[in-house]
């Protein structure tokens, strides 16, 4: 849909990757128009697709199950970058910025996902006391297993 962004947050300049830089040039010169503001992908007539048009014109069904990803939506590939920009360890400002959200709602949803990065954290710190215990002559600093601790 073309017009302005559902919320002033969702005006922002968002970088992009050079990886996918590089695929979307690639297909600008082989599908798009040789024109200032030209559509990257644009119905058959050269202006915007219809919503409703998108998966028969670009044969996505058939598309994302012969690269594996049945059932992938479009709109996945926003959350798989919100994922990855939550993996980064950007903080919760950035987060919301790269979004275009103006609350912290969403973005705490992909840096909940990420609370993996606590047991990697715990068992880094358990390396670290058993390497002191080997260190320790005496064997007086025993590190246990690791326990949760909800607070």
């Amino acid at each position: 849909m073309l017009g302005p962004p559902k919320s002033k947050a969702g005006r922002r300049t968002v970088g992009i990757p050079q990886g996918i830089v590089r695929v979307l040039q690639e297909h600008m010169d082989t599908y798009g128009q040789d024109e200032p503001g030209a559509l990257m992908f644009p119905a058959a007539k050269g202006g915007p697709m219809r919503r409703s048009g998108f998966n028969t014109r670009t044969r996505w069904v058939d598309v994302v199950t012969e690269i594996g990803l049945p059932g992938l939506h479009f709109h996945d590939l926003r959350h798989t970058d919100n994922m990855l920009a939550a993996e980064s360890g950007a903080g919760l400002k950035d987060l919301i910025a790269r979004m275009g959200h103006d609350n912290v709602r969403a973005a705490m949803i992909y840096q909940h996902a990420v609370r993996g990065a606590d047991e990697a954290i715990t068992n880094a710190i358990d390396r670290q006391l058993e390497a002191r215990d080997d260190d320790d002559d005496k064997g007086t600093a025993r590190a246990g297993p690791h326990r949760v601790i909800k607070s």
